[in-house]
């Protein structure tokens, strides 16, 4: 089922993917998007939002998704559903995000799109689904039997990448199963439909019938800052309480780091093995100051409390604090002109909606077409 053998297959590739996105940006379409569950909060802005300004800015087209039928796949109900697509959209723009070049556009608006789960469905076994680490870890933290819709998650996802032929999709290395799931359908749906012949090669060196093909193959870009921890060193989440929240006062951050808990040990070091609180604060701190992270970045902010008269664990802090509220001053004060102005958002989103049916209603035509059922 793997489409890439390793991950430094997959680094390599995304490498590639990385300087051909910079010859000819016009060339790709990214696809990214968020499941509405709450709302935003740094890890989501470093580890995403900031990396598809910066795609934009070199001149890519952006497809912004926002899933929420996927909410239900782990939940039983929505919850304050309307606001956290509200926030979504509100945080990608406060970022920079252009409107004119990004459509933000729901599942549950566009039936195309959901269409394509019958036809992609009959391209995938039961056994491949179940070796998807996302369903895996799901059944195995519930306890009780897989629903149908989580059970087709990665199914769900490719009509999310495919509908628009979106043919890069920025992911961390946890979600490359998903992309290659993708990938296994759309090639399949290629040689099924299509005849597209992947095992023989033309003069060219493409396969043969690639002219017919009806989809893209999707690659993966592999962000460049792969983990945000929580201030607690655990996964940053709203529901453990260490997250900072985009929507979030710069008191409110302040009393948040304050209260995060830390060891006894006043010298400051990074060990996310032994001391991963400590750590932590130090890689967000890191983060929010431009500096690499996973190691150099930490090690800097370090040696820079430990050679203050009042190092530990006070200071490490401190200066956290002031790190993240002024890495979110600019934006703060973005979301909040947006937030007073939610005509405006729900117009993007509308026109987002619009726009997505056009290409979905296009798309169906062309599996329609390619599978004969033209009537």
């Amino acid at each position: 089922m793997k489409d890439r053998k390793t991950y430094s297959e997959s680094l390599r590739r995304s490498k590639d993917l990385e300087n051909a996105i910079i010859q000819n940006p016009q060339n790709y379409r990214i696809l990214t998007g968020e499941r509405p569950t709450g709302q935003l909060h740094i890890g989501h802005l470093f580890g995403s939002i900031k990396e598809r300004v910066r795609l934009q800015k070199l001149g890519t087209e952006t497809a912004i998704i926002i899933a929420d039928y996927q909410v239900i796949t782990d939940r039983d109900e929505f919850k304050n559903l309307k606001e956290s697509v509200d926030g979504i959209v509100i945080d990608n723009l406060a970022a920079g995000l252009d409107p004119e070049k990004t459509m933000f556009f729901c599942h549950s608006q566009i039936p195309e799109l959901n269409q394509l789960m019958i036809p992609f469905l009959s391209l995938v076994t039961e056994p491949e689904l179940l070796r998807n680490p996302t369903v895996k870890a799901e059944m195995e933290a519930s306890g009780h039997s897989l629903s149908g819709l989580l059970l087709t998650y990665p199914v769900h996802q490719a009509c999310d990448i495919l509908f628009c032929k979106g043919s890069v999709v920025p992911v961390g290395k946890d979600q490359l199963p998903h992309i290659e799931v993708c990938r296994l359908i759309a090639k399949r749906f290629n040689e099924r439909f299509a005849g597209v012949k992947y095992g023989e090669l033309d003069k060219e060196g493409n396969p043969k019938g690639m002219e017919n093909a009806v989809f893209p193959l999707p690659e993966a870009l592999l962000s460049k800052v792969p983990h945000v921890p929580g201030l607690d060193g655990r996964k940053m989440s709203k529901s453990f309480g260490n997250a900072v929240l985009l929507g979030m006062s710069a008191d409110e951050t302040a009393k948040l780091i304050k209260k995060t808990p830390t060891d006894n040990e006043r010298t400051i070091t990074y060990n996310p093995d032994d001391r991963k609180e400590v750590s932590s604060l130090l890689t967000i701190t890191a983060l929010c100051r431009g500096l690499e992270i996973g190691g150099d970045g930490e090690q800097q902010i370090a040696e820079e409390i430990n050679s203050d008269p009042k190092f530990g664990a006070g200071l490490l802090k401190q200066k956290c604090t002031e790190a993240v509220n002024e890495a979110l001053r600019d934006h703060r004060e973005k979301r909040s002109e947006l937030a007073e102005n939610l005509d405006y958002v729900h117009k993007i989103l509308h026109d987002g909606i619009i726009k997505a049916r056009e290409i979905a209603v296009e798309t169906l035509k062309d599996v329609q077409n390619a599978m004969g059922t033209i009537y």
